[in-house]
């Protein structure tokens, strides 16, 4: 079979790369990564080399490219069956879907207010109505999914699949902003901390260097080791 090669941006601050990655890294599926800094001066013209959206991330397999996050778990799990990337029950594998879908399109108010940063951590404030309806309505996606089949194991379904690597990105955050959550969902948030393949994927975002101003946020207090830091 011909190797895989995912391009991906920062580890620290990009969501969309970190889903094939743990996928990939979950299963030990060799693959070679080519990392390119976001939102630096030479940024979008090297990643239009690898990806006509300019965007992130990018899987390239022989003279096939996808570029699209979701796509690529699909045609990953296709790959190589043993994943199994959603789960066998047709019920289950219809809410796993389901709850992917929704997650890769929406929750823009989130998205915006909650940006992705794996190594921060901030003491909670308020973001308004908008975001709080975003955090619950993910909330209640995954109550329901561990509640319906998640009997398993400690996943959304029982095992590690397609669903998780979708939503690891928003557990991340949750951390990284110190959101209040419910039991149910601090279990998950640690159960994704837990993963040997987010940890590789952290210690590696602890080692970049680059930084995206937009993703620092100095006006939240900055929780440390010690306490918190204004």
């Amino acid at each position: 079979m011909e190797a895989l090669t995912l391009i991906i941006g920062n580890k620290k601050y990009s969501s969309w790369s970190m889903r094939p990655w743990l996928f990939l890294q979950h299963h030990h599926i060799p693959f070679a990564e080519v990392r390119i800094p976001l939102f630096a001066a030479n940024s979008r013209a090297a990643l239009r080399e690898y990806s006509p959206t300019g965007l992130v991330p990018v899987l390239q397999h022989g003279e096939l490219t996808i570029w699209e996050s979701l796509a690529i778990l699909e045609y990953i799990a296709e790959l190589y069956p043993q994943t199994r990337g959603w789960p066998a029950d047709r019920r289950a594998r219809a809410l796993a879907r389901a709850v992917s879908a929704e997650m890769h399109a929406g929750f823009i108010n989130l998205r915006t207010n909650l940006t992705t940063n794996v190594i921060a951590r901030y003491q909670w404030q308020d973001c308004g109505e908008a975001v709080a309806a975003d955090i619950a309505r993910i909330e209640a996606m995954w109550a329901q999914c561990r509640h319906e089949h998640g009997n398993h194991g400690p996943w959304l379904f029982g095992e590690f699949s397609i669903a998780d690597a979708m939503f690891a990105p928003v557990a991340t955050r949750f951390r990284t902003y110190n959101v209040p959550l419910s039991a149910t969902s601090r279990d998950y948030v640690e159960t994704v901390h837990q993963l040997p393949a987010f940890k590789s994927w952290y210690d590696e975002a602890r080692r970049e260097t680059e930084v995206i101003t937009e993703n620092e946020y100095s006006h939240w207090q900055r929780i440390t080791p010690s306490g918190i830091s204004g």
